[in-house]
């Protein structure tokens, strides 16, 4: 006869856990259906967290230009290094050459004797240091074995110096890759925090920038503009013909250019030569600390770690590449943390 078992009812410690699960997700639910959702930041929280993230990129920029510069140094003279090797290696071979001539010449006369070891020897100086050995060389071999030993002596000191700087050049390339790196995340933030604006909205910063630099542009031109040295003014010239061209880092002209890469360039275009980087072009001439000292075509730094540089243009404005999305163009030296300005 078939068993008619009630079924096994749950404890009263289950049902209770159960039920206060049960009631805890419909709460969580409600709170959830009810949250107001997170606050799209405005169109001026994001220019200002964007305008942060690109003055960090241009601080890792002009470390980046200074690495590049670096690199670029340390290439040319390696290069130089290595060439002067090969040129001294050969005539190294030559005067062995010579040397091992005048060996063969004795034997030949019958004239050998034990010094014939030290004209071929590939370490002449063990035997150059045995006063016995010397007293069997004629003037024209001791010559030849003394040319010898000093080519070797340079010829290791430029193979060591290579090698030093080679260690040196790997050392910056792995730096010039984390400038780089450092400089592109900044940049994809501010272009993830751009992308978060409407349409609208982003033709509205771009206005806004627009309407600030008409109105640097209008300074100049309206206010006094201070008188300016021959190579001075020729560089700022030169900056001026390329307003509206686009800031990229890294860049020195002649179609796009970072901060320091346009001062660098327009100075360049004057027949002056000055560093690369801001920080360097820092201390590049006389210090200006008073902005009403200031004259057009002077150098002007910003922020204390000197990240950035422009032209000054006159009437408290400057003439720079501000940013990556922006182009060159007027802006008032206010804007920006001034430092002091730099007359070449």
């Amino acid at each position: 006869m078939a068993s008619h078992r009630r079924p096994k009812q749950p404890s009263r410690t289950r049902v209770t856990v159960l039920t206060t699960a049960a009631a805890a997700a419909v709460v969580l639910s409600s709170q959830a259906a009810n949250a107001a959702p997170s606050e799209k930041p405005n169109k001026d929280e994001v220019k200002a967290k964007v305008d942060a993230l690109y003055e960090q990129a241009e601080q890792a920029t002009e470390k980046l230009d200074g690495a590049q510069e670096k690199q670029e140094k340390l290439q040319k003279e390696i290069s130089t290094i290595q060439d002067n090797v090969a040129r001294g290696q050969e005539e190294l071979n030559k005067l062995r050459d010579g040397l091992g001539t005048m060996a063969s010449a004795q034997y030949r006369t019958g004239g050998i004797d034990p010094s014939i070891q030290l004209f071929l020897s590939s370490d002449p100086d063990d035997y150059l240091d045995k006063a016995s050995t010397m007293d069997q060389l004629s003037a024209q071999q001791v010559e030849a074995l003394t040319k010898i030993q000093g080519k070797q002596r340079e010829l290791a000191q430029e193979r060591a110096e290579a090698s030093s700087k080679l260690k040196d050049l790997s050392a910056t390339r792995t730096e010039l890759k984390k400038k780089k790196d450092e400089v592109k995340a900044k940049l994809a933030s501010a272009q993830k925090l751009l992308n978060t604006l409407t349409a609208a909205e982003k033709a509205a910063l771009d206005q806004e920038q627009a309407q600030a630099a008409n109105r640097s542009s209008s300074r100049v031109n309206l206010g006094s503009t201070g008188s300016a040295s021959g190579r001075a003014a020729s560089a700022f010239a030169a900056a001026q013909s390329v307003i509206g061209s686009p800031y990229v880092y890294g860049a020195s002209g002649p179609s796009s250019f970072d901060c320091s890469g346009l001062t660098s360039w327009a100075y360049a275009q004057a027949g002056v030569s000055i560093p690369r980087t801001s920080e360097a072009q820092a201390n590049a001439g006389t210090r200006i600390y008073s902005q009403s000292d200031l004259k057009v075509g002077d150098l002007v730094i910003f922020y204390g770690d000197f990240h950035h540089v422009g032209l000054y243009a006159g009437n408290g404005q400057v003439l720079h590449a501000p940013h990556t999305g922006a182009v060159v163009r007027y802006e008032a030296i206010g804007n920006m943390t001034f430092e002091f300005g730099v007359r070449i």
